[in-house]
Parts: structure tokens; sequence; C-alpha cells
């Protein structure tokens, strides 16, 4: 964190004057970042956002009560950040990553904003993540620990809960959805050391009225009939872990009432998580691009469209686990459509996936862009069919902004 450090030294140190819900995790960081965010805002707090990666403008990594910072103000405030790294360079230091100066940029205009809590995303592990500079942390919340980045933050589940459990700071209050055994026995020892208070989400405590496609009626403990729009089977934990970061912040002196609450829960909004955008036929987008989030969409497929033929639109990054994301997911489609992704340096090639998806689907067809995807999974849909693109958020926006297209010229 050398170098993170050194930047922000020279810009003030904006991080100090904040304070922070800091939140890691595998899958479900996002979800549990934008219901946390959303009832804060609507409890009347300032509230900071920073997330990553994004689905539908660059811009939308730093947000105040879920408004993106303007782009003038994004170009002063980087202007700014040039300049403190030109003194670095100058005094031989080194020279902040893309990520690090992103996150400098964030601290800055939540700080400008006088943001009463800023709910900050983990880029990537925990430890040795850019956020991990942050010191006023309220509270250090997990979602759901699984295995990514092998290689990078560990090679074992156990190495990479070591490494997101690096956020817990002493005397912080610890959040955490339901986790493996070991992995919570990783964070509860962390939690310990650093002198925290330790929780966890309880999914008995949850009760589910209704559910479908376009999101859910729940119960959870105090919180009563609250209504959500995000869909999905993992949603129940995500939501579970976001109320009780806000029973904890409750605890100790926040104001939120159970009117900010419910408000909050109905109002949040989270792109390319099992998102419907279309509802004839059925088109849903899901930013699935691991062995446990392919578990997750593959038990909300089955739940929510029993029956019902799939079509698939697929692209993924090469470092990912696409061998087993095919194999949990393919066998249920009629047809997959497989896509290179913009990011070059890191894509499989639509042609290397359609040859590791042929082994679970008779039905694949490597595409030349995601234009032709989309348009040639739309032709194929008959009366009750269901398209699904996921594998990778990269490229969600993208099949959004056809789709709008689409309808647009009278589909």
């Amino acid at each position: 964190l050398d170098t993170i450090r050194g930047l922000l030294r020279e810009l003030g140190n904006p991080q100090d004057d904040l304070k922070f819900i800091h939140i890691a995790g595998t899958n479900g960081k996002g979800s549990v970042l934008a219901y946390t965010s959303t009832i804060l805002s609507e409890a009347g707090y300032r509230t900071g956002r920073y997330v990553s990666p994004t689905v539908v403008s660059y811009l939308e990594r730093i947000q105040v009560d879920g408004r993106w910072i303007p782009e003038e103000k994004f170009s002063e405030l980087t202007e700014k950040v040039r300049d403190a790294i030109a003194r670095m360079e100058t005094a031989g230091e080194d020279i902040p990553t893309v990520f690090e100066i992103e996150t400098a940029i964030a601290f800055l205009y939540f700080r400008e904003r006088k943001c009463d809590l800023v709910v900050l995303e983990a880029g990537l592990g925990g430890l040795l993540d850019a956020t991990n500079i942050v010191e006023n942390t309220v509270c250090a919340v997990f979602s759901s620990i699984s295995r990514d980045h092998l290689g990078m933050i560990g090679n074992t589940l156990e190495e990479i809960a070591e490494n997101k459990a690096g956020i817990i700071k002493p005397g912080c209050t610890v959040v955490s959805a339901r986790q493996k055994p070991e992995v919570r026995a990783i964070l509860l020892r962390r939690a310990r050391k650093c002198g925290c208070a330790y929780i966890q989400a309880e999914p008995g405590m949850m009760k589910i009225t209704e559910e479908d496609h376009r999101g859910m009626k729940f119960s959870y403990r105090e919180f009563r009939d609250l209504k959500s729009s995000l869909a999905g089977k993992s949603q129940a934990d995500n939501a579970a872990a976001a109320l009780e970061v806000i029973r904890a912040l409750q605890k100790t002196g926040w104001k939120i009432s159970i009117e900010a609450v419910q408000e909050g829960i109905k109002k949040t909004f989270w792109p390319g998580r099992f998102s419907c955008v279309m509802e004839d036929p059925v088109f849903i987008l899901d930013g699935a691009h691991n062995e446990d989030a392919a578990l997750r969409l593959r038990e909300s497929v089955e739940s929510y469209f029993p029956g019902r033929r799939l079509i698939y639109i697929m692209g993924v990054f090469r470092d990912k686990e696409y061998e087993r994301i095919a194999g949990i997911m393919c066998p249920l489609a009629d047809s997959v459509h497989t896509v290179s992704l913009p990011d070059e340096r890191r894509t499989l090639s639509a042609e290397d996936l359609a040859r590791t998806v042929s082994r679970y689907c008779v039905r694949v067809r490597a595409e030349e862009s995601v234009g032709q995807a989309v348009s040639q999974a739309l032709q194929e849909t008959g009366s009750g069919d269901v398209i699904l693109a996921f594998g990778s958020l990269s490229y969600l926006a993208e099949v959004k902004r056809l789709l709008e297209k689409e309808r647009g010229a009278g589909r």
C-alpha cells in the first residue's frame, strides 16, 4: 500500500476525514453495497459509493446518494491527482496504478461532498487492495467468499479468505453473509484478534413470501414486508447481510427508521445481476463469472423457468473458471451463442469458448460480435422462451444497448 499511501499524502489524506463501510467478498459485494447505501440515503445520510466493475458507465464507479460523479468534476479531480503524481515522480516514488488513481479521486470527491458514510467495495482481495488504506472503518462486511482470482490473492479457499479478512480494522463491527465453515472460522479469528464484534446473517430468519425473476417480497428479523426488485437466489443472502449492517449501525447510534429500510430495499437497483431487461421474450442479464456464481445462477434459472426453452449468450475471460461455468450452466441450454469480450487481452475467444461449451450442449455457435449474438438469439426465440446473457459483466451494457435499439426499431 506504499504507493497509494504516498499519493493520498500528496492529496492531504482525504480518506482520514471519512467513515467507511468496507465490503469484501467474491460474489454479491455490489448487491450488498447497493442495498446498504440506498437505505442509508433514504435515512437522510449523505452516502458515497465506490464500486467496480461497472456496467453502464465508467462514471458509475463513484456515486453520492446514487448519483454518478459529474464528468466535469471527475475531470477536475483527475487533474489534481495528475499533479500529485508528477510530484511523486519528481521525488523518485513509484507511480500509482489506474485503480489507485481512481480510488484517490473517489476519496477526494467524497470529502468534498462531506459524505456521512462511504460504502466502499474492495477491488481485488482485501489485505493489499488499494481501498484497504482506510482506517476509519465502521463496519467490515463480507459477502459470499469462494474461489476466484486463483494465484493472485491465494491458491486455496482459506488463503483467499485470509486475504479478504485483511479489511477488518481494530474496533469495527464485522458483518458477514453466510459462509462455508472454514471461511467463517478465519473471519471470526481475525475479528477476535482485532477486538471486533462478529455478526453473521441468519438465512433461517429470512422469510420469502413471493419470488420470481422480477424480484421478491420478504421479511427478515424485525424488518417486515420488504419488497425488492433484485432477483436471483443469491439475493436473499445479500439482503440479509445488508440488513445486519443496518442493525449494527442502529445499535451504535445511527438513526435509521423502519420506513427508511422499506424504501431503501424497494428503491435498490443494481444492473447486471439477474436483471430482467425484456419480458417478451424474457431476457436476463447476469454477471456470473465463477463457479459459485454459476451454481447460484443455475439454481435461479431452474426455480424461475422450469420446463422453458433456454437460449444463452455467453462471454468469459480466459483467467476465469470457464470450464466449470460451462459444465454447470450449459447442460440446461437449448442453444448457446458464444462471444469474445471487449477486453481483447483477457478475453477467451468465442471460438475457444464454443469448443468448451460443445461438450455440454449440442447447438453452439461462435458469433462474430455481441450484436450478432443478440440478433441470432432473438430470431430463434419462440413463445415462452428465455434468453440469458451471462459470463462477465464487461459486455452486458452492450447487450442492453442493443436490446434498446431493437425495441426502438419496433421488434
